[in-house]
């Protein structure tokens, strides 16, 4: 037994975020997430990946058709949570956008791991956010049901997706996207939100976001500053490896990447108000989004 036991091939993180990517269920995903991110933060899984295995990873992750897709310019107002229907049509659209946020977290680890020979506290800092956003998604989800409505019951976009197709080939760009401009963005919107679902009387939505979904969002947007700035640092000194955020200091190239990368994959201006304290809390000042927020910005 031990024998044959010793003849399967340890399976790899990457292998790992590959099976989850491949699940279409977004419940079963997030579970089998949540599998795979105990095995690696417990050890048992221990291998990044295999440098001599060359494994694609799916253009689109596996999804279930059950869920009506339109435009964003489509989508239906949700709404200020005055109203039963508001508040479930919120829901919903934070329901749908963790279910993405899930593949995105492993999909950076399958996509960019390997092919950037990323060092091992990014492969965890990623398998972290992951099992957040299948935690955030499961108990939103669970919420939508207790409120009278589930996930499939309203259109929902994918605009998301649309982000990370078009950062497919750059992890510098698919950091500042996804997580420096996207996730940055919920900082900006989550405690209005909030608000508006304890003056319509839902305390309990209210509580699970500001209790969970809000300060971990804060570690996922600090994740994407934080690996951001080693990408740039690293390309300056190869010798870099490991990496601790309070260590990074904003070099003066830094700054001015973030702001070429957002000009170019971003279509435009940055929308404020911002979020200034929880943006600060997850590594990044004024300096690094204020001149994205007007039409015609030029470099200083």
């Amino acid at each position: 037994m031990s024998s044959s036991s010793s003849n399967v091939a340890e399976e790899t993180l990457v292998e790992a975020a590959l099976r989850v990517l491949n699940t279409g269920d977004p419940f079963e995903k997030a579970r089998v997430g949540d599998e795979v991110a105990n095995k690696w933060l417990n050890g048992d899984i221990r291998i990044t990946y295999d440098a001599a295995m060359d494994i694609p990873v799916p253009d689109r992750p596996s999804r279930l058709t059950n869920v009506k897709l339109v435009s964003p310019g489509e989508m239906p107002k949700l709404g200020k949570a005055g109203s039963l229907q508001s508040r479930q049509a919120i829901v919903h659209s934070l329901v749908h956008t963790e279910s993405w946020a899930i593949d995105l977290s492993w999909d950076i680890i399958a996509r960019f791991g390997r092919q950037e020979s990323m060092p091992r506290d990014f492969f965890t800092d990623f398998v972290k956010v992951a099992q957040d956003e299948g935690r955030h998604f499961t108990l939103l989800a669970e919420r939508l049901k207790e409120m009278g409505s589930f996930y499939g019951a309203l259109p929902a976009h994918d605009g998301l997706w649309d982000s990370a197709t078009a950062t497919s080939k750059d992890l510098l760009a698919r950091l500042a996207i996804e997580h420096c401009v996207h996730e940055a963005r919920g900082l900006d919107v989550l405690p209005t939100t909030i608000s508006r679902f304890r003056r319509g009387g839902d305390e309990k939505t209210a509580e699970l976001l500001e209790r969970v979904v809000y300060p971990e969002e804060i570690t996922h947007c600090a994740a994407g500053v934080k690996w951001f700035k080693y990408l740039c640092l690293r390309s300056k000194d190869e010798s870099m490896g490991s990496v601790k955020s309070e260590s990074i200091e904003e070099d003066e190239e830094v700054i001015p990447k973030f702001h070429e990368i957002v000009r170019g994959f971003f279509r435009g201006p940055l929308k404020p108000p911002f979020n200034e304290a929880t943006r600060k809390a997850a590594g990044f000042g004024p300096q690094w989004y204020e001149p994205l927020a007007v039409k015609d910005f030029s470099p200083e």
